[in-house]
Protein backbone atom coordinates (compact mmCIF):
# COMPACT_ATOMS: atom_id res chain seq x y z
CA UNK A 1 0.00 0.00 0.00
CA UNK A 2 1.89 3.75 -0.89
CA UNK A 3 0.25 6.98 -0.44
CA UNK A 4 -2.82 8.01 1.99
CA UNK A 5 -6.08 6.53 1.42
CA UNK A 6 -8.80 9.29 1.01
CA UNK A 7 -11.88 9.42 4.07
CA UNK A 8 -14.96 9.56 2.68
CA UNK A 9 -18.30 10.07 3.53
CA UNK A 10 -21.58 7.91 1.48
CA UNK A 11 -24.78 9.26 2.01
CA UNK A 12 -26.03 5.80 2.09
CA UNK A 13 -29.87 6.89 2.08
CA UNK A 14 -32.92 3.80 2.01
CA UNK A 15 -31.48 0.59 3.24
CA UNK A 16 -33.29 -0.35 0.01
CA UNK A 17 -29.56 0.71 -1.92
CA UNK A 18 -28.33 -2.44 -0.61
CA UNK A 19 -30.07 -4.50 -3.24
CA UNK A 20 -30.54 -1.81 -6.19
CA UNK A 21 -28.43 -1.05 -8.91
CA UNK A 22 -28.93 2.60 -9.92
CA UNK A 23 -26.74 5.37 -10.24
CA UNK A 24 -25.77 5.64 -6.78
CA UNK A 25 -24.65 2.20 -5.95
CA UNK A 26 -22.72 2.29 -9.48
CA UNK A 27 -20.99 5.28 -8.35
CA UNK A 28 -20.13 3.42 -5.07
CA UNK A 29 -18.71 0.62 -6.87
CA UNK A 30 -16.59 2.65 -8.88
CA UNK A 31 -15.18 4.16 -6.06
CA UNK A 32 -14.14 0.53 -4.88
CA UNK A 33 -12.53 -0.11 -7.98
CA UNK A 34 -10.49 3.64 -8.18
CA UNK A 35 -8.73 3.68 -4.81
CA UNK A 36 -6.04 1.75 -3.44
CA UNK A 37 -7.30 -1.13 -1.68
CA UNK A 38 -7.18 -0.42 2.48
CA UNK A 39 -5.76 -3.20 4.59
CA UNK A 40 -8.86 -2.74 7.31
CA UNK A 41 -11.84 -0.22 7.07
CA UNK A 42 -13.05 2.07 10.09
CA UNK A 43 -16.90 2.49 9.43
CA UNK A 44 -18.52 5.33 11.44
CA UNK A 45 -22.20 5.34 11.07
CA UNK A 46 -24.72 7.45 12.12
CA UNK A 47 -26.51 4.47 13.20
CA UNK A 48 -24.48 3.59 16.13
CA UNK A 49 -25.19 7.16 18.00
CA UNK A 50 -24.67 6.34 21.41
CA UNK A 51 -23.14 7.94 25.21
CA UNK A 52 -19.17 7.56 24.83
CA UNK A 53 -17.22 5.96 22.47
CA UNK A 54 -16.83 2.51 21.53
CA UNK A 55 -15.75 0.11 18.75
CA UNK A 56 -16.59 -3.14 17.44
CA UNK A 57 -13.80 -5.93 18.35
CA UNK A 58 -14.85 -9.00 17.48
CA UNK A 59 -13.28 -10.95 15.01
CA UNK A 60 -16.62 -12.27 12.64
CA UNK A 61 -19.13 -8.95 13.34
CA UNK A 62 -22.24 -9.83 12.52
CA UNK A 63 -24.88 -8.57 9.99
CA UNK A 64 -27.09 -6.07 11.73
CA UNK A 65 -30.65 -5.54 10.41
CA UNK A 66 -31.55 -2.06 12.37
CA UNK A 67 -34.63 -0.78 10.58
CA UNK A 68 -38.89 -2.25 9.98
CA UNK A 69 -40.98 -2.49 7.42
CA UNK A 70 -39.14 -3.62 4.37
CA UNK A 71 -39.32 -6.25 2.06
CA UNK A 72 -38.29 -9.83 3.06
CA UNK A 73 -35.13 -10.06 1.04
CA UNK A 74 -33.47 -7.51 2.52
CA UNK A 75 -33.70 -8.95 6.18
CA UNK A 76 -31.44 -12.12 4.36
CA UNK A 77 -28.51 -9.84 3.23
CA UNK A 78 -25.21 -10.52 4.53
CA UNK A 79 -22.25 -8.63 5.04
CA UNK A 80 -19.81 -11.17 5.97
CA UNK A 81 -16.38 -9.18 6.73
CA UNK A 82 -13.48 -10.03 9.14
CA UNK A 83 -13.01 -7.68 12.20
CA UNK A 84 -9.59 -6.62 13.39
CA UNK A 85 -9.32 -6.52 16.85
CA UNK A 86 -5.64 -5.28 16.53
CA UNK A 87 -7.29 -2.20 14.83
CA UNK A 88 -10.17 -1.57 17.56
CA UNK A 89 -7.05 -1.73 20.17
CA UNK A 90 -5.25 0.73 17.99
CA UNK A 91 -7.91 3.21 18.39
CA UNK A 92 -7.93 2.80 22.03
CA UNK A 93 -4.25 4.19 21.89
CA UNK A 94 -4.98 7.00 19.03
CA UNK A 95 -8.45 8.27 21.14
CA UNK A 96 -6.33 8.42 24.50
CA UNK A 97 -7.28 9.58 27.23
CA UNK A 98 -10.65 9.13 25.77
CA UNK A 99 -12.42 6.10 26.99
CA UNK A 100 -13.64 4.10 24.16
CA UNK A 101 -15.04 0.72 24.80
CA UNK A 102 -14.47 -1.97 22.87
CA UNK A 103 -17.41 -4.10 21.73
CA UNK A 104 -17.16 -7.52 21.37
CA UNK A 105 -21.23 -8.49 20.30
CA UNK A 106 -22.18 -4.73 18.25
CA UNK A 107 -21.92 -6.13 14.61
CA UNK A 108 -22.26 -3.59 11.13
CA UNK A 109 -25.37 -1.67 11.03
CA UNK A 110 -26.91 -1.19 7.65
CA UNK A 111 -24.49 2.49 7.34
CA UNK A 112 -22.38 0.25 7.04
CA UNK A 113 -22.77 -2.85 5.20
CA UNK A 114 -25.36 -1.42 2.41
CA UNK A 115 -22.80 0.53 1.19
CA UNK A 116 -19.76 -1.64 1.81
CA UNK A 117 -21.48 -4.60 -0.68
CA UNK A 118 -21.10 -2.17 -3.62
CA UNK A 119 -17.84 -1.11 -2.75
CA UNK A 120 -16.07 -3.99 -1.74
CA UNK A 121 -18.70 -6.56 -2.85
CA UNK A 122 -16.44 -9.55 -1.71
CA UNK A 123 -16.38 -8.10 1.93
CA UNK A 124 -12.96 -9.71 2.43
CA UNK A 125 -11.29 -6.16 3.67
CA UNK A 126 -11.55 -6.39 7.45
CA UNK A 127 -13.88 -3.86 9.11
CA UNK A 128 -14.35 -1.79 12.18
CA UNK A 129 -17.15 0.26 13.11
CA UNK A 130 -16.71 3.02 15.87
CA UNK A 131 -20.38 4.95 17.34
CA UNK A 132 -20.75 8.37 17.06
CA UNK A 133 -21.07 10.22 21.25
CA UNK A 134 -24.51 11.70 21.10
CA UNK A 135 -23.44 13.71 24.10
CA UNK A 136 -21.00 15.69 21.94
CA UNK A 137 -21.04 18.53 19.56
CA UNK A 138 -19.88 18.36 16.19
CA UNK A 139 -16.21 19.89 17.17
CA UNK A 140 -15.77 16.81 19.23
CA UNK A 141 -16.28 14.84 16.52
CA UNK A 142 -14.50 16.89 14.26
CA UNK A 143 -11.73 16.92 16.83
CA UNK A 144 -11.79 12.60 16.69
CA UNK A 145 -11.21 13.16 12.73
CA UNK A 146 -8.09 14.71 13.69
CA UNK A 147 -7.04 12.39 15.80
CA UNK A 148 -8.11 9.10 13.52
CA UNK A 149 -6.63 10.60 10.07
CA UNK A 150 -2.77 9.05 10.59
CA UNK A 151 -4.64 5.97 10.18
CA UNK A 152 -5.10 6.72 6.55
CA UNK A 153 -1.30 6.77 5.76
CA UNK A 154 -1.71 3.48 7.48
CA UNK A 155 -3.67 1.52 4.82
CA UNK A 156 -6.98 2.44 6.50
CA UNK A 157 -10.30 3.54 4.68
CA UNK A 158 -11.88 5.79 6.60
CA UNK A 159 -15.81 5.67 5.68
CA UNK A 160 -18.47 7.91 7.21
CA UNK A 161 -21.72 7.18 6.23
CA UNK A 162 -25.36 8.58 7.18
CA UNK A 163 -27.23 11.91 5.76
CA UNK A 164 -28.35 15.45 6.44
CA UNK A 165 -31.34 13.92 8.33
CA UNK A 166 -31.25 10.94 9.44
CA UNK A 167 -32.66 9.99 13.05
CA UNK A 168 -36.33 10.43 11.90
CA UNK A 169 -37.42 9.20 15.53
CA UNK A 170 -35.42 12.39 17.32
CA UNK A 171 -37.19 14.59 15.26
CA UNK A 172 -40.93 13.11 15.83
Amino acid sequence: MTGRLPSIFLGHGNPMNALRTDPYTEAWERLGQSIPRPRAILSISAHWFVPGIAVTASAQPRTIHDFVGFPEELYHVNYPAPGDSRLAQKLQQLLAPLPVRLDENRGLDHGTWSVLRHVYPSADIPVVQMSMDDTKPASFHFDLGKKLAPLREEGVLILGSGNLVHNLEAIA
